[in-house]
């Protein structure tokens, strides 16, 4: 492995945790440590001048990122690059989904997807598949997931699959299929119980409560989501982050749902609706889904 081939690795760890702008240096530092005339280095180069398109496009400048993107354009070679073509398309279609060009965007994932599972390059092929899932019309959306879930499978790239199978689950709940939304969020809790980290895994307890809880099986919707609140509260409790504060607040509107299901006092669905609009406040969600908070304010309202 060349240098610039560690350096491509560190950054995309760094940007694999959201550290955008911190990633973007290290992908400069990358492209900069190329060697031009190494083939191997000539395809780091192209995969690092396209991740930092990606990271300006991921912080709101997507502007600036088009000039990058299009450097690679010119630059890159599908015959003897494999990685950084299927990088290029990664992020192109990216630029296209941003750009509001759906249809366009899905046929760049397409070919990349194609093109990655010929060549046995199946971290990319998932990444393809799962944005496909994402711009194509909902009624191929449901194909996309599973073709995720068959390259993360044939990649052995277990860390992909809760997301994918969570994915699928919840592109079921939107059509309506909860007992098909049920079975996949339940595979996903399998692999998001192999995290180390809290939150995978409470999130998982908590979306199976919810198809329970959606499927009319309220008894056994209340063993996952009580549970799942009271984690949440511990959670919160132990440290008061923005993101424990979300799930503090989803649990609790959850558990509000429930209630007012089992016919229990409004009295007791308006506390937990109280609660989940606190928590959600706190977790900023007007900033980053108003109208999804000013609907939950519209419940409590209701309730009142």
């Amino acid at each position: 492995m060349t240098k610039a081939r560690e350096l491509l690795d560190e950054a995309d760890r760094v940007f694999k945790s959201r550290e955008y702008a911190e990633s973007r240096d290290i992908y400069q530092k990358t492209a900069d440590a190329c060697d031009q005339d190494d083939p191997a280095d000539a395809e780091v180069y192209v995969e690092a001048l396209a991740q930092i398109a990606r990271s300006h496009l991921v912080t709101g400048e997507k502007e600036e990122g088009r000039s990058w993107i299009a450097k690679v354009a010119q630059l890159v070679d599908g015959e003897t690059q494999p990685r950084g073509w299927a990088r290029y398309l990664g992020v192109r279609g990216r630029f296209e989904w941003k750009n509001d060009e759906n249809e366009t965007a899905t046929q760049t994932f397409n070919e990349m997807y194609d093109y990655c599972v010929e060549r046995e390059l199946h971290d990319f092929a998932v990444d393809a598949a799962h944005m496909a899932a994402i711009t194509a019309p909902s009624t191929d959306q449901i194909e996309w997931a599973h073709k995720g879930i068959a390259a993360a499978e044939a990649g052995n790239l277990t860390g992909w699959l809760g997301p994918l199978w969570n994915n699928l689950g919840w592109t079921h709940d939107e059509m309506g299929n909860h007992a098909e939304a049920l079975k996949a969020l339940t595979e996903a809790r399998k692999y998001h119980y192999q995290s180390e980290r809290d939150i995978p895994k409470l999130v998982a307890d908590y979306s199976v409560g919810v198809q329970y809880r959606k499927l009319g099986q309220l008894d056994e919707a209340l063993r996952w989501l009580k549970p799942a609140m009271e984690w949440a509260e511990r959670l919160y409790a132990g440290k008061p982050t923005p993101v424990h504060a979300e799930w503090f607040g989803w649990t609790h509107k959850e558990m509000g749902e429930l209630s007012l299901q089992q016919g229990d006092s409004s009295a007791e669905g308006k506390s937990h609706f109280e609660t989940a609009v606190s928590k959600l406040r706190e977790a900023n969600m007007p900033e980053w889904d108003a109208d999804g908070f000013a609907e939950l304010e519209k419940r409590l309202a209701e309730l009142k």
